[in-house]
């Protein structure tokens, strides 16, 4: 009993501090001037999922790990065969069963970009699915860059845009600095189209801020298939209650 309140209380303060980087995250982006767009994503959207693992694994996980998924969660709550996940999302040679890891090496990581890219199991968890889709979609040309890019959500983003060949290439144009406010944002301009439109990319980013939000608690949806029964016994409870206190209080005047 005691460790189980030890681990109630583990997960309260987990979620508190989650919370609260979601908060800051969010505040500190508002405070620079930015406004979050809505990326409406459904986690209920299987398909989206799908598609959002799909693309994930094909542009990000040759850097990124997902170190608490495994393949298998993935192929059960997404609705997937071993087969389909073994040869399409598997690019590592792990086993099923096994958890997700980044092709790239830490120490390359470091070398080539500055930063070992970080795992991105709590990304969205930490930072909220609409900042990622906001960030997937706010990267720029920068010459100033070591790589070349640079990015309006998170600015001077070790990263590259590797979905540049679908979203296109883009350029940043800004409000000149005044005194003591920094150059502004003001609104970006297509340099070289990509294979997909505007409106196609979105979808392109929403999938994958899906996917990781759906990454970061896989548990949602034991979560919620629990929470009807939760309800239908409360509610069960309830009506048993009433009739219960009903019944003892019938002879008191």
């Amino acid at each position: 009993m005691t460790e189980r309140i030890m681990q109630m209380t583990q997960n309260f303060v987990a979620s508190l501090v989650l919370g609260f980087a979601l908060v800051s995250a969010t505040a500190a982006w508002a405070s620079g001037g930015g406004t979050l767009k809505p990326s409406n994503a459904n986690i209920a959207d299987v398909q989206s999922l799908q598609n959002g693992a799909k693309l994930y694994f094909n542009y990000c996980s040759g850097c990124h790990s997902l170190k608490f998924m495994r393949y298998s969660r993935i192929a059960e709550d997404l609705q997937l065969s071993e087969a389909q996940v073994m040869q399409n999302l598997n690019f590592t040679g792990a086993n099923f069963g096994e958890l997700v890891p980044g092709s790239m090496h830490a120490d390359d990581g470091k070398a080539w970009f500055g930063a070992a890219p970080p795992d991105l199991s709590l990304m969205a968890r930490a930072k909220g699915v609409d900042y990622i889709y906001n960030y997937l979609k706010s990267f720029y040309l920068d010459a100033s860059r070591p790589l070349g890019w640079n990015n309006t959500v998170f600015p001077n983003a070790s990263m590259p845009n590797v979905l540049w060949e679908l979203q296109g290439v883009q350029t940043a144009k800004f409000k000149p600095a005044t005194g003591d406010h920094e150059a502004e944002f003001e609104h970006f301009e297509v340099h070289q189209a990509g294979s997909l439109s505007s409106k196609e990319f979105d979808e392109v980013a929403r999938d994958i801020a899906n996917f990781l939000q759906y990454a970061s608690e896989p548990a949602v949806f034991q979560r919620t298939s629990i929470g009807i029964w939760v309800l239908l016994f409360l509610s069960v409870f309830t009506l048993l209650a009433y009739f219960l206190k009903h019944e003892y209080w019938k002879d008191v005047h």
